[in-house]
C-alpha cells in the first residue's frame, strides 16, 4: 500500500512534467482514494479501461492519454462526464503523463519501441524538443523497406503501413516518434535518415516520401505506444509495495 501524494510525487520526480510544455495537464487528474493497493494501467482512460479498473477493484488508473486536452471543451456533459463520474463514484485516481512518458530515456514510449524492435546505438534525434520526442538509430545490417515493414508487424502484432520512396533505397539509418508524429518525416528526411517511423499518417506523408527519398511506416498510434505507460508500471510494482495490472484495450488505429 502506498498514499496517492507518494506515488504523484514519485512519478513526478521521475518524469519531471514541469520542464515539459505539454498538452494536458501531467499527474493527477482527477482525485480519488488517499490509499493505493492496486494500479490499472493503459494507453488511454477510456470507458472500457475505467470498466476494467472497477471490476479489479482498482485505486488509480495511470495512463498515457488522460483528459483535460488543449482547445477541448471545458463542458463536463456526454462521454466526458460518464467517466468522470465512473471515476470519481468508485473513488478511483486517475493519474496522466503524456510527453513526459513518450520522451523518457529509459521507460519512455520512444524508448521501449526502439528496445522492442532490437535497435541499438539510440540517440536523440538533433533539432527536435523536447529531446527525446524523435529517436534514432544506426542498424547493424541495411533491412529492405519490406524487411522493415515486416519486423514492426511482428512485434507491433497489426498490420504496418509502409510508404517506400522511388529508389526504395536500402535502411541503414532509422529514426521513430510514437503516436501521432508523422510530421517530424521532413526533419528527419533534411537529417539524410533513411527511414522514418510513427503511429499515424497523414495525406501529405506520401508526397514527402517521394520527394524527399525517405521510407515511412505508419505503425499505429496505440500500437507504438503501449510500452511505455506498461514498462512505467512494472517500474512502480517494483519500487513500491502494490499490484499494477496492464489492460490493454483493442484499438486498431
Amino acid at each position: 500500500m502506498m498514499k496517492t501524494a507518494e506515488l504523484v510525487d514519485y512519478l513526478d520526480a521521475i518524469l519531471s512534467p514541469q520542464t515539459i510544455n505539454d498538452y494536458c495537464p501531467n499527474g493527477l487528474q482527477i482525485q480519488g482514494s488517499e490509499q493505493i493497493n492496486h494500479i490499472v494501467t493503459g494507453v488511454t482512460a477510456s470507458q472500457a479501461l475505467i470498466d476494467k479498473a472497477i471490476e479489479l477493484c482498482a485505486d488509480a488508473i495511470l495512463v498515457h492519454h488522460g483528459y483535460f486536452w488543449k482547445n477541448e471543451t471545458q463542458v463536463i456533459k456526454g462521454m466526458k462526464y460518464r467517466r468522470i463520474k465512473a471515476l470519481m463514484l468508485n473513488d478511483l485516481n486517475l493519474l496522466a503523463y503524456h510527453l513526459p512518458l513518450d520522451i523518457h530515456a529509459t521507460l519512455g514510449n520512444n524508448a521501449q519501441l526502439g528496445k522492442l524492435l532490437g535497435f541499438t546505438d539510440i540517440q536523440p534525434l538533433a533539432l527536435t524538443s523536447p529531446q527525446g520526442i524523435v529517436m534514432q538509430a544506426n542498424l547493424d545490417e541495411p533491412y529492405t523497406g519490406t524487411q522493415c515493414q515486416a519486423l514492426l508487424t511482428h512485434h507491433l502484432q497489426r498490420h504496418c503501413l509502409h510508404l517506400s520512396p522511388p529508389s526504395d533505397k536500402p535502411i541503414k539509418t532509422v529514426a521513430w516518434c510514437t503516436g501521432g508524429g508523422q510530421h517530424y518525416i521532413e526533419q528527419v528526411a533534411e537529417l539524410g535518415i533513411d527511414a522514418f517511423i510513427s503511429g499515424e499518417v497523414s495525406e501529405q506523408t506520401t508526397h514527402t516520401v517521394a520527394e524527399m527519398d525517405v521510407h515511412f511506416f505508419a505503425a499505429g498510434h496505440h500500437a507504438t505506444e503501449r510500452y511505455g505507460i506498461k514498462a512505467l508500471g512494472e517500474h512502480i510494482a517494483a519500487q513500491f509495495d502494490c499490484t499494477v495490472s496492464f489492460i490493454d484495450i483493442d484499438n486498431p488505429v
